[in-house]
């Protein structure tokens, strides 16, 4: 594969990550939108964004067979375009019961564009033959920043719910098909029709650890606001600073995390990784104002960035042959982790406060911390495996 090949295929990956972030930027930001076109109240916006997570689990996990046969490229040439199109079919739905249809729809198409796209990150990651993964998911935080700022804008303008939804589905959606002839083929993913069989048990031990990992995420990306209004009494304008705050952080750590990994070994950055962040939302929990808790949330941005692109990284690279499925799996598990926390951290948070809800984000980072030594490394990384000499651990069957 010559090297111009290999250049395309990164930069239509990277690309193809900012398009996502950007259609999940718009969805999110217009939410306050969405729940005064249809009178919902803060529980049935929640209950939408559950529809959504649990539509992506289901397609991730039903159809990592089809990953697994097809390469993450081929999935993706689908998968993009229709969430692109499911995005405006959510923006139109006239009502509320059409609505859930939708976004159901849009989580489905949405998982197997997440799962895809990581997966052929994977296979140009292991043409590089060096850590490239981090790069990739900074493309996710810049078209999420956009998508955000494409939202306030529409806002401003007077743009509607369903407007604005479909603006961003036909901004996105000839430029997923242009994308699509960039992929390279995932002949390692693809071959040997072991769609169906097992996956060893390490992969669900990664899963198990990006279940965390996306929990602690979500964790600090959802709430910050929340927490500096509720809490700390902050204006909203003021709150809203929180989450692209911390996406701009994780944005500039992962455009040097790849670099780190290669100094530092998978291993060892990922126990940096979780301890930075404990300390950082300990700043976070402790912060008597907002300007010290918003320092707090951008530390947290730069300390979590890496966790789950090094995940993924990993997954693509313990099975050889069948990465697509590894990564569909651990993708679908971490996806759990998002699902999940919303509910936990509103439970804690009714139960005693926000405080006590953002302190598990600190118990989540330091099982990071504590677990990142059983991951495994495969020596695929000539730069990063001379800092990873811990004997490969034994794969057993799931």
């Amino acid at each position: 594969m010559t090297s111009r090949v290999l250049v395309r295929a990164r930069l239509g990956t990277v690309l193809t990550f900012a398009l996502a972030g950007m259609l999940c930027g718009v969805w999110v930001s217009r939410t306050p939108a969405l729940a005064d076109k249809f009178g919902m109240r803060e529980g049935d916006v929640g209950v939408a964004i559950l529809v959504w997570g649990i539509g992506a689990i289901i397609a991730m996990q039903g159809l990592r067979g089809v990953m697994a046969r097809l390469g993450g490229g081929a999935v993706l040439k689908v998968a993009a375009p229709l969430t692109a199109v499911s995005l405006a079919l959510v923006g139109l739905a006239p009502t509320r019961a059409l609505l859930f249809v939708a976004v159901a729809l849009f989580g489905m198409a949405f998982g197997l564009t997440d799962i895809g796209m990581n997966a052929q990150a994977s296979a140009v990651e292991r043409s590089y033959e060096r850590p490239i993964m981090n790069g990739m998911h900074a493309g996710w935080c810049a078209g999420g920043i956009s998508g955000g700022l494409i939202g306030s804008l529409s806002a401003s303008a007077g743009l509607s719910f369903a407007e604005t939804l479909v603006g961003g589905a036909i901004l996105a959606l000839p430029l997923t098909i242009v994308l699509g002839r960039t992929y390279i083929p995932d002949t390692t993913s693809a071959a040997g029709g072991k769609g169906r069989t097992r996956l060893p048990l390490v992969v669900y031990l990664i899963g198990v650890l990006a279940f965390v990992a996306f929990m602690m995420e979500g964790t600090i990306a959802d709430w910050s606001g929340l927490y500096l209004n509720r809490e700390l009494g902050t204006t909203q304008s003021v709150a809203a600073l929180a989450y692209p705050l911390f996406e701009a952080a994780m944005l500039a750590g992962r455009l040097v995390g790849d670099r780190i990994r290669a100094r530092l070994g998978t291993r060892r950055m990922l126990t940096y990784a979780g301890l930075g962040t404990a300390a950082a939302i300990t700043i976070v929990v402790l912060a008597p104002v907002t300007p010290v808790a918003l320092v707090g949330f951008g530390l947290a941005g730069l300390a979590v960035c890496t966790v789950i692109p090094t995940m993924i990284s990993v997954a693509g690279s313990v099975v050889p042959g069948r990465s697509a499925a590894a990564v569909g799996q651990v993708g679908a598990m971490g996806y759990g982790g998002l699902v999940l926390g919303p509910v936990v951290i509103g439970f804690l948070a009714d139960a005693a406060s926000l405080r006590v809800g953002l302190g598990l984000a600190i118990v989540l980072a330091l099982l990071i911390a504590a677990s990142a030594r059983f991951v495994p490394t495969r020596r695929l990384f000539a730069v990063a495996a001379e800092r990873d000499l811990e004997p490969e651990p034994v794969r057993l069957a799931a």
